[in-house]
């Protein structure tokens, strides 16, 4: 199987690292902002997120990559004042400066053009951007990687 792209996407990775487990009041704050934030977005269908993947990194790193529809709907939802985002923000930013390192918080954009990505799911339930924006047999978009990066 693979992604049924039909056009660009723009791919958000966010996460945390816990640098001080005993400092449970500077990274529980941030555990928790996360899966109230997923909650709006998933929904919210005109947010503009398409799906996301939680994914660990070991005990201490926790990140979660998001698919957009593109980069402009995912800075519209991170500056709206009326969101769970900004409040997290705001507190996160607080505690960092007080925390003094003991938790870490990173994040990267993607925008990634039509043609410029693909994928392929084998012997795996839905995942990723195809968890995202759904499935088609590989056929579909070409046998070989080269043929489906052409085919958006």
């Amino acid at each position: 199987m693979t992604a049924d792209a039909r056009g660009g996407v723009t791919v958000f990775t966010i996460g945390m690292r816990i640098n001080n487990f005993r400092a449970v009041r500077s990274w529980w704050p941030v555990f928790r902002a996360m899966p109230r934030i997923l909650k709006e977005l998933s929904r919210d269908r005109g947010s503009g997120m398409l799906g996301y993947q939680l994914l660990l990194g070991g005990p201490r790193l926790l990140y979660v990559v998001q698919y957009w529809e593109s980069t402009e709907k995912l800075l519209a939802y991170a500056s709206d004042q009326g969101k769970e985002h900004r409040p997290a923000w705001a507190a996160f930013n607080r505690r960092v400066r007080e925390g003094k390192g003991k938790v870490g918080f990173w994040h990267e954009t993607y925008d990634v053009p039509a043609g410029a990505h693909e994928a392929v799911y084998i012997n795996m339930p839905e995942f990723g951007l195809g968890k995202a924006i759904g499935v088609v047999p590989v056929g579909r978009r070409g046998d070989r990687a080269a043929d489906r990066l052409k085919a958006a």
